[in-house]
């Protein structure tokens, strides 16, 4: 059985206006620590495509406890900023299904080596990502595009609202650029 959670101190860092660290691998250098992301293999057909969420016990959920693990889904419109959340104990692991996300993450955690760092990914249907998302990484998304995006995320522990912290997707010492970005 794993060891259980420790609260990790949390702090709001003062960041430069932008997106951070743009992730477009999945071996990228500049991923916070402890975030980790893998493609998701897609096999389509002449039907449409079968893909899996996650395998309990096996890659990037294999510490998951079945019994405290939980499997949930949330579809979002276009437009739609769902951010920013985080965990003192829960872990995330999210793999958005349709549509297109710009997923952002920023390192809350006290003391760690990357705190106050900011990724950006931009995933979904043309990037079937699994993001691995530790406690005290502040994360949220914005749809981009003009469909609605499924997100389904896997968490190894049953949904606890005193583990949710929020902080508004506006907060200026987070500094996240949600425009559009042009490049």
């Amino acid at each position: 059985m794993a060891a259980p959670a420790m609260t990790v101190p949390l702090e709001i860092p003062r960041c430069e206006r932008g997106i951070g660290k743009l992730i477009t691998s999945p071996q990228s250098s500049d991923l916070i620590e402890g975030v980790r992301v893998s493609p998701n293999p897609l096999w389509p057909d002449d039907r449409g495509y079968f893909m899996e969420v996650a395998r309990i016990g096996q890659g990037m959920v294999a510490d998951f406890v079945p019994s405290t693990t939980q499997v949930s889904t949330a579809l979002s419109y276009p437009g739609t900023i769902k951010a920013f959340h985080h965990h003192d104990k829960q872990t995330d692991l999210w793999l958005p299904v349709s549509g297109m996300l710009q997923v952002a993450l920023v390192d809350l955690r006290k003391g760690s080596r990357t705190h106050g760092l900011k990724n950006t990914m931009y995933v979904g249907h043309l990037r079937p990502w699994h993001i691995l998302i530790p406690p005290g990484v502040g994360h949220g998304y914005k749809v981009i595009g003009a469909d609605p995006a499924i997100l389904v995320y896997v968490t190894n522990r049953l949904y606890d609202p005193k583990d949710e912290g929020r902080i508004p997707y506006d907060e200026p010492g987070i500094n996240y650029d949600w425009e559009t970005q042009h490049k």
